[in-house]
């Protein structure tokens, strides 16, 4: 299967996306999206804000095949993802204040109007090998059965969705919610405070 133009068109906007909002480094993060049962996936060591055609590869989620060694580290994990879920499409990025939050909360939940409608609930997943790990490819896929997107501690998140811009939203919105945690937290006043008067008015 021939990597299209578009698609490539579609791959270059969510990465210049996600690097401009401050949700990768240089060379952090992957993002891939399904086909059949194939997938295009973002190649290790990629600039995700500054994509290039040759830095999407094709690969079988069923398999490794001839392109598995020069696509993403993490790509074991989103084969994962795509043969447990109903993902078409899945980002992994490093968000800034969540992967600060990761680091106080097994859970993060928003308490802005907007975070909490789409949202909700963050699952912090805690691994011995937060990167790549056979046991990340294990246990994600379950908590992405439920939720949209979760962290991983001192990490990151993955997103899955039906479209690599609805997953961006979701990276997006997280990272917006953790920064109002963090100005809460950061005014003295806990967090959880905010949250339960939130929700007993649903």
């Amino acid at each position: 299967m021939a990597i299209t133009e578009s698609m490539y068109r579609q791959f270059e906007k969510i990465g210049r996306g996600l690097y401009i909002a401050g949700l990768q480094n240089s060379h952090s993060g992957n993002m891939s999206v399904r086909v059949g049962n194939r997938m295009i996936i973002t190649r290790r060591g990629s600039m995700l804000g500054f994509l290039e055609p040759e830095d999407l590869v094709e690969v079988s989620i069923e398999g490794d095949d001839g392109m598995f060694s020069i696509a993403s580290t993490e790509t074991h994990v989103h084969r994962a993802i795509y043969l447990e879920t109903d993902a078409l499409a899945v980002v992994h990025a490093h968000l800034v204040a969540a992967t600060a939050l990761t680091l106080l909360y097994d859970e993060i939940i928003p308490i802005d109007v907007e975070g909490s409608y789409h949202v909700r609930h963050v699952p912090v997943l805690s691994f011995e090998f937060g990167s790549g790990s056979k046991e990340m490819a294990e246990e994600i896929p379950k908590y992405l059965k439920n939720y949209p997107i979760v962290m991983v501690k001192g990490h990151g998140a993955f997103a899955a969705a039906e479209t690599l811009e609805e997953a961006f939203f979701y990276c997006s919105s997280v990272e917006n919610s953790s920064k109002i945690i963090l100005a809460i937290l950061h005014a003295g006043r806990d967090p959880k405070e905010f949250e339960l008067k939130y929700f007993e008015r649903w």
